[in-house]
């Protein structure tokens, strides 16, 4: 079973844009959520990223991420609230903890909470869409006159990480198969084998690479890569999505306070702003044409009384 993070090639136009268009594009999604505090620029960014999903039909990965991100930030909001003792509506007194002292739970801590986990939640959905929807291979030939080993490292991962998910299926799918007196795998078993089998897979990945002259300095100029007409539709939205919300950041538009009170600006620019972001990306993508059908000719009437 293929990973859902996994680069699928495809005629597309996200898929087939070339490498710096569908990169700032697809990273400025996140570039959004990182800049702002307010929750409602990251709904407004994870909507662009459900856009893009959609278009780009990489709903497997953005359906993934949501999983791990949920859990992952249901952790964030239990552990913020426990942990961080501020705010002015107490909700819960737990009283005294060992190591946390007086534990009061208050609606500005699982504010926070909330979040910081949507953010984490609107960047993991990000970067599966991208890792799914952008060619590995234009990423390293484009940093790769840059960063040659960096480069390098960076494409292996986007390689390696799906095949790391398919194998941990395929060991759990392994598991569930065997006998009733076989001993029980549990997780720390699965993660063992699942870290041998990821190193045995890195040293043969190293060794062929090494035969292949990648170690060596190539004098070799890098080939030229077409470029996509969707280029400019892609590199143009990313640009102003970035630029618009680090304009946004720098102005105040878009604050978020969590303590000692709630305090988040819901002004007409930062509804523009949560409003502009999935619109862009919905503009970014080409409207699909459907193939024009021609109207079949009409029959030849017989003359009456033949």
């Amino acid at each position: 079973m293929r990973s859902a993070l996994a680069y699928r090639p495809s005629r597309a136009p996200l898929q087939s844009a070339g490498a710096p268009a569908a990169l700032v594009f697809t990273w400025s999604l996140a570039f959004a959520a990182f800049a702002s505090a307010s929750p409602l620029v990251f709904a407004g960014a994870g909507a662009g990223v459900a856009v893009v999903a959609l278009r780009a039909g990489a709903t497997r990965a953005f359906l993934a991420a949501l999983r791990w991100g949920a859990a992952l930030g249901l952790v964030m909001i239990v552990v913020n609230g426990l942990v961080a003792h501020r705010g002015n509506t107490v909700l819960a007194r737990l009283g005294d903890w060992p190591l946390l002292g007086r534990v009061d739970v208050t609606l500005e801590s699982l504010a926070e909470g909330a979040t910081i986990a949507l953010r984490v939640v609107v960047v993991l959905a990000a970067f599966a869409v991208y890792s799914a929807c952008v060619d590995p291979d234009r990423v390293l030939r484009l940093l790769r006159p840059l960063a040659r080993r960096s480069a390098l490292t960076a494409t292996l991962v986007a390689r390696m990480v799906p095949l790391a998910a398919a194998d941990a299926t395929r060991l759990r799918d392994a598991a569930a198969l065997r006998g009733p007196g076989a001993a029980p795998a549990g997780r720390a078993v699965l993660a063992r084998r699942l870290v041998a089998g990821s190193l045995d897979r890195a040293i043969d990945a190293a060794a062929t690479l090494e035969l292949r002259g990648y170690a060596r300095v190539s004098q070799a100029a890098s080939a030229s890569h077409r470029r996509s007409r969707h280029d400019r539709r892609f590199l143009a939205a990313g640009l102003v999505i970035a630029g618009g919300s680090l304009l946004a950041r720098i102005a105040g538009v878009g604050d978020f306070h969590a303590y000692p009170d709630l305090s988040l600006d819901a002004s007409p620019l930062t509804l523009a702003l949560v409003a502009a972001i999935p619109l862009l990306a919905w503009i970014a993508f080409p409207r699909s044409r459907r193939p024009h059908r021609r109207p079949a000719p009409a029959l030849a009437k017989e003359p009456a009384g033949a």
